[in-house]
């Protein structure tokens, strides 16, 4: 069941675009709920700023879970810094 309060957990997680898509949903069922409508401006609006991320690496980020895959990650990291 997609309801406001999943939305909320998953946005909370980081997990903006499940997030978003759950609002959407409630907003679909529910034309005049405000929270959803709102929870999709913010989120939408997130989305516009960051175009260009790199969906594998944020994957490997979300996902990683022991020290070497996040030394990796930091060399990734360090590496577009340079």
């Amino acid at each position: 069941m997609q309801t406001l309060t999943l939305a909320n957990i998953y946005e909370l997680q980081g997990l903006k675009e499940e997030a978003l898509d759950i609002y959407k949903e409630v907003l679909k069922n529910d034309p005049s709920n405000s929270d959803a409508k709102i929870a999709i401006r913010r989120l939408s609006g997130m989305r516009k700023k960051f175009l260009n991320v790199n969906n594998e690496m944020k994957n490997f980020f979300l996902k990683m879970d022991d020290e070497i895959e996040i030394n990796e990650f930091e060399r990734w990291l360090l590496k577009l810094w340079n």
